[in-house]
């Protein structure tokens, strides 16, 4: 994307934003975006169920398209699925298109066949971060927000602020885009996000460029985007390049390339350079911490999980694939596979290294979303286990559970425990191939077999729970007490959850539709902008409190709350816990203010029509 004469310099956020904007100088505290992409991953039909409440004939997005992303069905997931297929016809009429069971995951997938660099994507999954490194910019939002964006095109976001990492240098062999982003962990990538999150309330988008970036294909782009939820980042973007132009033409997308860079001393809050040269083979223990894989030399494992929607590509399955040839799983160690997409699948399986892999001892699983959550193939109650992808926020609370590269993991494979894969006597060299099947067979596009035409999606939504005056709240410290299906055994008034971490915080706002509406309020000491707009769009107050403020007193508690038009946007809320007095900020701004109080952010109906449907 070009910048017009006499524009101020721009980052790649910035660009995407102010072409789809009234305010191209993105002045407000919150902004009004058209809207390129639309991705339904985790709750489709309730987006698709408050659009036609919001008046949707037939989306104007260049991409809507909703993920079934359950494919083993046990009676709940097989209940789940019939209300998808029975809706199928009616979202294909509204311009959704549907992705069935066994396509894979949806990050992975809508890299390959959807995104397009310098677009924006608004999505109910965060991770699908990873399509920011095809140079997409993708924003998490709430429901309401999903039906705003497919109805009528458009959202209300906050203009985001940058953090830009500079790569150069080359990998070494055995070191891959897993360990790099690793490394950004390690160099404290999180903490800076933080930073400028505290200081501005503003959304941080991540930036790749520096010479290096040339050298990184899109795949293993997305892996170091991916990271962008883990690190309380909004999103995370890489320049669109001749990389990006040849990844494109191999899914044979070609058209849908544009290039796009940052502007010559575009501002950036803080800029972060890595020399890929210094980057060893490293792990994430179930911490949270990074280290060497030497660290953990000799550790044995119970389980290997190879594949997933992050942290892996084509490139990392054939080579361990290679690493592993002849050789065979330990008894003691169970080795999944977990292949990305279809795609993969495919060119894995006409070459020979599914074959490869498969000799080796490896059970392929099905591309389910609950892979990520742990819900299906969780880790063992002893022993360790060592995966590829990203964990889902509290995954890792009681399991033990080790983040690393493909080629540690063949390690793993091969030995039985954890070890530096440099040991291996040989560097792999792969070679991808270039003819790829882009044979779209399990989405949906047409209305042929999709069901019974014009059948309206099953779901029926629940009115929303505006706040009515003073609200009395049970007060509970961390998840744990919010259960698997968000009851909690505390009174029927609600309850506020004070929690002391950020994945506390992440694993709230990936539940807050579920949560909501017996939640009500979230306190933190630092909550992202980006979840502070989610808990917003459902009803739910997010409020910052100092760290040390709410601390010491146990058993029950209750927070008594005046109504959000006695909430000022300068003075703090002032309340009392047990005997402590406590100030309280709230972190929304603007349209946010209204949502919370309306408990949604489900547009205004344009008819009293599309209620009865």
């Amino acid at each position: 994307m070009r910048a017009r004469a006499g524009d101020p310099p721009r980052t790649m956020a910035q660009k995407i934003l102010a072409g789809r904007c009234a305010d191209s100088s993105l002045s407000g505290d919150m902004v009004q975006v058209k809207v390129d992409q639309i991705v339904l991953a985790r709750a489709p039909l309730r987006a698709i169920a408050e659009a036609r409440e919001a008046g949707l004939k037939k989306t104007t997005a260049e991409v809507a398209i909703a993920y079934n992303a359950r494919c083993i069905n046990e009676a709940l997931a097989r209940a789940r699925s019939d209300e998808m297929q029975a809706a199928t016809a009616d979202m294909l009429a509204h311009g959704v298109v549907l992705a069935r069971p066994g396509i894979g995951f949806s990050a992975p997938v809508h890299l390959e066949r959807f995104a397009s660099p310098a677009r924006l994507c608004v999505t109910d999954d965060p991770r699908l971060a990873g399509v920011g490194g095809i140079g997409m910019l993708t924003f998490v939002v709430a429901p309401g927000l999903l039906a705003q964006a497919l109805a009528q095109g458009s959202v209300v976001v906050r203009p985001p602020r940058g953090v830009q990492v500079l790569l150069s240098g080359r990998t070494r062999p055995f070191v891959c885009a897993r360990d790099v982003a690793l490394e950004l962990i390690r160099r404290g990538l999180g903490d800076a996000v933080g930073r400028i999150e505290a200081a501005y309330q503003a959304p941080v988008v991540i930036e790749f460029a520096g010479p290096s970036v040339r050298l990184l294909s899109v795949p293993e782009r997305a892996v170091l985007t991916s990271l962008a939820p883990q690190l309380g980042a909004a999103g995370a973007l890489f320049v669109s390049d001749e990389r990006t132009e040849v990844f494109l033409r191999d899914q044979r997308r070609s058209k849908a390339h544009r290039a796009l860079s940052p502007d010559a001393g575009a501002p950036c809050d803080e800029v972060l350079n890595v020399d890929l040269g210094a980057v060893d083979p490293l792990y994430m223990d179930d911490t949270g911490s990074v280290r060497s894989v030497r660290d953990l030399s000799g550790k044995p494992v119970s389980q290997v999980l190879l594949g997933g929607d992050s942290g892996i590509t084509l490139r990392d399955l054939f080579a361990a694939a290679t690493l592993l040839k002849s050789k065979r799983v330990p008894a003691r160690v169970e080795f999944l596979v977990a292949v990305p997409s279809r795609q993969m699948l495919e060119v894995l399986s006409s070459s020979g290294a599914l074959t490869d892999l498969i000799a080796t001892g490896a059970r392929l699983v099905e591309p389910d979303a609950r892979v990520m959550t742990g819900e299906l193939y969780p880790p063992a109650p002893s022993g360790l286990s060592a995966r590829a992808h990203d964990l889902e926020p509290g995954m890792a609370s009681s399991k033990s559970v080790v983040i690393a590269s493909a080629e540690t993991l063949a390690h793993a494979v091969a030995n039985g425990e954890m070890g530096d894969p440099r040991s291996f006597k040989r560097p792999v060299r792969v070679t991808i191939p270039r003819a790829l099947p882009t044979d779209d067979v399990l989405v949906v596009r047409d209305k042929k077999g999709a069901g019974e035409a014009g059948k309206k999606a099953p779901l029926t939504l629940s009115p929303p729970t505006p706040w009515k005056g003073s609200q009395t709240l049970d007060l509970i410290e961390g998840t744990g007490s919010t259960g698997s299906t968000g009851s909690t055994g505390l009174g029927s008034a609600g309850f506020a959850i004070v929690c002391s971490t950020l994945d506390e915080v992440r694993e709230l706002a990936g539940r807050a539709v579920e949560l909501a509406p017996r939640l009500r309020a979230v306190l933190a000491p630092f909550i992202p902008s980006g979840s502070v707009s989610l808990f917003s769009g459902v009803g739910i107050a997010a409020l910052r409190f100092e760290a040390a403020s709410i601390k010491g007193s146990k058993g029950p508690r209750t927070l008594v709350l005046p109504p959000p038009a006695q909430w000022s946007e300068q003075e703090p809320i002032e309340i009392t816990i047990g005997a402590q007095k406590v100030s309280l900020k709230w972190l929304a701004r603007g349209q946010e203010r209204a949502w919370a109080a309306a408990g949604t952010a489900r547009p205004v109906p344009r008819t009293r029509s599309s209620h009865s449907s």
